[in-house]
């Protein structure tokens, strides 16, 4: 389980593009969809705000990891720990990792609720809409469910991109089903309209009965800085360094379309409409209702497994990201121990739904206090040379800490919180200014306090190496002759069968939105359900095993 924590990933273990495509897919159609594109309905945003913000919210998503993101982790091969500690010195990095640690942590634990949310439904515990525990049954459930993510995380980075290309594409079709399925049950509470029959009646049914328009603060460019900041520290922040580092090239960035259009457009409307129709039928407020409750009013029996999936498909990746952090506060800590304490200390949060209640205003946070390191490591990777300041110039004069960093991340926090207290501006927008403050900050600091004056030879050595190394990396790529093996007959029985059970499944969705009978499609969808897993737990073990 060779995950080069604190070195570039070699060239032979970098890794194609389906495990991108797997990874995104399933880490963003997940356990968050479920919550985020409830909340939607339940603030009161207008349907055209809702439909035209997330798509420009989640361009400017990808475009972060494009452009931004992939460009410095394929470039380097580091982790983001490794290489802020190479720019920002070994006192700087603990610090920030302890930190960016903590936030993953709960981050994971509120995916973990998520998927506890739905095993309640089982043992008829009540929904966990409070930010403690109400129930000691919740709480096993939620250490038993901790428990499966803790190991996955702890296999590494193949095992959690395997998990997804087994989870994400199931996951995707149940978003479609359900929110076909219970459409019906909207139409026929909404007397003013009588069907569905064009996207223009589908706008007016979702305007009066589900993205109602209640006047609130929250508007478009809310939705845009949702869909564009929640995974902020994920792309500006370049918290997916320690993932996008193991891609053969950087246009893989590009996968995140399917994590952003599929998961936080497509799945985020189809929770929407699941929720709302979830409080039609229970006749009870939106706010009242888990992500489990929701999932199981459209689904049956089945909802309560995607939920559950859908929280270890987001979990199984952030705690990876969180014992990447811990690792890198000492060298000979094992990262399998260290993601076993980390898993552990996010079951026992899990326990506690606070951040599940508060999900979007922690998002915000998070994405304000992780920006700033993404700007000043943008600043430092592609502009000191441009400017005639030395790359890498901490490393040269030796110190442990490199004070203009820290001053930045700390002025950069403090320009957007003076901006959120003093002027207003809601936290979903702050990460903009704290981004743009350290990236324009930080190059003035370093300049002022070293970087002009450190004699660029003095690292002539390291960058040299930086070279041959990268040669070396492209010669491997540009020779690879380890073409893929044509898929044997049984793996293309074990993809068709896969394939076809999907199709099954959203064949039962479509089936149940002409018809309306969603009890008969709640019975239905388990059989290709069982079915697809069986296929495709089949078809990624025999390609891993060929694969060693």
């Amino acid at each position: 389980m060779e995950e080069f924590e604190r070195e570039p990933v070699a060239p032979a273990s970098l890794k194609p593009g389906r495990y991108f495509a797997a990874s995104y897919a399933g880490e963003h159609v997940a356990g968050t969809e479920f919550v985020i594109g409830a909340m939607f309905v339940s603030w009161g945003v207008g349907a055209g705000d809702v439909i035209s913000g997330l798509l420009l919210g989640n361009l400017l998503a990808v475009l972060s990891w494009v452009l931004i993101c992939a460009p410095i982790a394929t470039d380097t091969r580091l982790t983001l720990y490794a290489y802020l500690e190479k720019i920002a010195g070994p006192g700087f990095i603990k610090i920030y990792s302890v930190i960016n640690g903590i936030l993953f942590c709960i981050l994971a634990g509120a995916m973990i609720t998520v998927s506890a949310s739905a095993v309640r439904i089982l043992f008829g515990i009540p929904p966990q809409v409070e930010w403690y525990p109400t129930s000691m049954t919740f709480v096993l459930i939620a250490l038993g469910v901790g428990a499966v993510v803790s190991f996955a995380a702890m296999r590494g980075f193949s095992f959690v991109a395997r998990f997804s290309e087994v989870a994400a594409p199931w996951m995707i079709a149940m978003f479609f089903v359900g929110g076909a399925a219970l459409l019906p049950v909207i139409l026929a509470g909404t007397p003013s309209v009588s069907s569905v029959g064009s996207y223009g009646d589908f706008l007016n049914l979702a305007e009066t009965s589900i993205w109602v328009d209640q006047g609130t603060e929250m508007g478009f460019w809310h939705v845009v800085a949702i869909a564009w900041g929640a995974n902020l520290a994920f792309h500006g922040g370049l918290g997916d360094m320690s993932i996008l580092r193991f891609a053969r090239r950087s246009s893989y960035a590009w996968y995140s379309s399917i994590g952003m259009f599929i998961g936080h457009f497509a799945a985020w409307l189809a929770a929407g409409i699941m929720g709302a129709g979830a409080a039609m039928i229970l006749k009870t407020p939106l706010t009242s209702l888990d992500a489990g409750e929701v999932a199981f009013q459209a689904l049956g029996p089945i909802g309560i497994l995607a939920v559950i999936v859908a929280g270890w498909t987001t979990s199984n990746p952030t705690i990876y990201r969180s014992g990447l952090a811990f690792q890198s506060l000492h060298p000979a800590w094992s990262r399998e121990k260290v993601t076993l304490a980390v898993g552990v200390i996010t079951t026992i949060i899990a326990c506690f739904p606070f951040v599940f209640t508060r999900l979007l205003d922690f998002l915000g946070i998070m994405a304000l206090v992780m920006a700033p390191i993404g700007g000043l490591i943008f600043a430092e990777h592609f502009l000191f040379k441009k400017i005639g300041l030395t790359r890498y110039w901490r490393a040269a004069t030796g110190t442990a800490l490199n004070m203009p960093a820290l001053l930045t991340w700390i002025a950069s926090v403090g320009v957007a919180a003076l901006l959120g207290y003093q002027l207003g501006v809601h936290v979903l927008f702050l990460f903009v200014p704290a981004w743009l403050t350290a990236m324009v900050l930080y190059p003035v600091l370093a300049s002022a306090m070293g970087a002009k004056a450190v004699d660029a030879s003095q690292l002539a050595v390291t960058e040299q190496a930086e070279r041959e190394r990268r040669a070396a990396e492209q010669s491997y790529l540009d020779s690879d002759a380890k073409s893929q093996l044509a898929p044997s007959n049984t793996n293309r029985l074990f993809l068709v069968g896969a394939s076809l059970s999907l199709l099954v499944a959203i064949g039962l969705g479509i089936s149940a939105l002409i018809s309306g009978d969603l009890v008969r499609f709640q019975s239905l969808i388990i059989w290709p359900t069982v079915t697809y897993f069986t296929f495709a737990i089949l078809l990624v073990a025999r390609e891993a095993a060929a694969q060693k």
